[in-house]
C-alpha cells in the first residue's frame, strides 16, 4: 500500500499548454444551444402563467357559483329552477 502512495505521488502532471482565449469560443452550436434553452425556459414560464390563471379563474367562478347557490337556497321565494314557479 505504501509502494502505490508514493508511485502516485512522485507522478506530477504535466503543465497545460497556453491556450489563446480567442480561439476557444462555444461557438455556433453553443450559441443556438444557450438561446434554444433560454427560449424554452421563457415558453414554459408563460405557459406556467397562463395555467395558474386559468385555476385562479375557475376557483372564482366556483366560488361565485356556491355563493349564489346558498343565497338561493336561504331565499324559500325564489324558484329553485328556470321553471318553478315561486312558493
Amino acid at each position: 500500500m505504501i509502494s502505490l502512495i508514493s508511485v502516485v505521488l512522485a507522478v506530477t502532471p504535466t503543465p497545460a499548454p497556453e491556450i489563446d482565449p480567442n480561439t476557444v469560443t462555444p461557438g455556433v452550436v453553443g450559441f443556438i444551444v444557450v438561446f434554444l434553452i433560454g427560449a424554452a425556459t421563457l415558453l414554459l414560464g408563460f405557459d406556467l402563467v397562463r395555467r395558474i390563471r386559468r385555476t385562479t379563474y375557475r376557483a372564482e367562478i366556483s366560488a361565485r357559483l356556491e355563493a349564489e347557490i346558498a343565497e338561493r337556497d336561504a331565499d324559500q321565494n325564489t324558484p329553485k329552477a328556470p321553471g318553478d314557479k315561486p312558493e
